[in-house]
C-alpha cells in the first residue's frame, strides 16, 4: 500500500471536482469521450489526504466500452434533398408519359391528315388514343406534376388538331356564329 502527498492529491481532487480527467501523463486528455475513460489498473494517488490506496489486479479482460451517440435528427437540408429527388424522378416519368402519349396522337393524325381518302371510322382508334392522353395529363395535374392550366392548354392542343383533321376532311363544318 502507498501514501500520498497532499499536493498530487489535492490536484487530482480539484480535477475530479472540475470532472476533467488527466492522462496518465498527467496532461489534459485529448479523447474525443473525455468522460468515458477508464483504466485496468490504478496505481496514482489517493483522492484524499490520509488515505491510502492499494492497486487493482488487472481483470482477465480487457473491459467493453459502449459508447451510445445520442440519436440526432436527420438534417433537415438533406432530407428535403432526398425528397426532392424522388420527387424530381416520379414528375419526370410522368410528364415523359404525357409527351409520348401527345406525340403518338400527333402522329396518327398526321397520317389521318395525309391519308387520300380516309373515312370517319379512321378516328375511332385516335379517339382512344386522345383519350389515354388526356387520362395521363389529369392523372398528372392530380397529382400536382403539372399545374392544372398546363394540363387543360396540352388537352386542347389535342382536341384543335383532332378538329382540324375533321374540319380537312369535310366531317366537321363549324356553325358560323351571327
Amino acid at each position: 500500500m502507498a501514501l500520498c502527498s497532499s499536493s498530487s492529491s489535492l490536484a487530482l481532487s480539484h480535477a475530479i471536482s472540475n470532472r476533467r480527467l488527466l492522462s496518465p501523463t498527467g496532461l489534459k486528455s485529448t479523447n474525443a469521450f473525455p468522460s468515458l475513460k477508464f483504466s485496468s489498473s490504478f496505481s496514482g494517488p489517493a483522492l484524499f489526504s490520509g488515505f491510502s490506496v492499494r492497486p487493482l489486479a488487472m481483470p482477465s479482460r480487457r473491459p467493453v466500452v459502449f459508447v451510445v451517440a445520442v440519436s440526432k435528427k436527420p438534417d433537415s437540408a438533406a432530407k428535403r434533398a432526398r425528397q426532392a429527388e424522388k420527387r424530381r424522378i416520379y414528375n419526370k416519368s410522368h410528364k415523359s408519359e404525357i409527351k409520348t402519349r401527345m406525340r403518338k396522337v400527333f402522329e396518327a393524325l398526321g397520317k389521318l391528315k395525309k391519308a387520300t381518302s380516309p373515312s370517319p371510322e379512321d378516328l375511332i382508334p385516335i379517339e382512344k388514343l386522345i383519350a389515354e392522353a388526356y387520362s395521363s395529363i389529369d392523372k398528372a395535374v392530380k397529382v400536382g406534376t403539372l399545374h392544372r392550366n398546363t394540363g387543360g392548354h396540352r388537352k386542347s392542343r389535342l382536341s384543335r388538331r383532332k378538329k382540324a383533321v375533321e374540319i380537312h376532311h369535310g366531317w366537321y363544318k363549324p356553325a358560323m356564329v351571327a
